[in-house]
């Protein structure tokens, strides 16, 4: 069984690193369930098989909400962006652009694990958002 979702040697990087990885992994195989339920729903006529797919399709989203929750909650920086992109009313691209402009970038990474208990949300106050 291969293990693609390394781009550096597995056995270099650090237990957090991989655990990190292996939920970035499950991320995008949630999001990929959740698209192929979409274009299954789409097409299906029995009223009975939408009915357990629409099912289906739930778990798949509570998932991917599950798999997102603990990125952010290890990755401070991603998390607040996101706070400055999700559940906003308005342009999408103008918040993720002003969410990105006033995230904390202390060393220029997005490091797993690299943040404290703040999320130093405070610059985003008065930003129009």
């Amino acid at each position: 069984m291969g293990f693609d979702q390394y781009h550096e040697p597995p056995d270099e990087l650090p237990a957090e690193t991989r655990t990190f990885a292996r939920l970035c992994a499950s991320l995008t195989e949630e999001a990929e369930a959740i698209g192929w339920y979409a274009q299954r729903l789409a097409v299906e006529r029995d009223p009975e098989a939408r009915a357990v797919m629409a099912n289906a399709v739930g778990e798949e989203y509570k998932h991917f909400s599950m798999d997102l929750e603990f990125l952010l909650r290890r990755t401070p920086r991603w998390r607040e962006i996101a706070e400055g992109v999700l559940f906003q009313d308005g342009d999408i691209v103008a918040h993720g652009e002003a969410a990105e402009e006033g995230a904390d970038d202390d060393d220029g990474a997005a490091a797993v694990g690299s943040g404290g208990p703040s999320l130093g949300i405070g610059s985003l106050r008065g930003a129009g958002l």
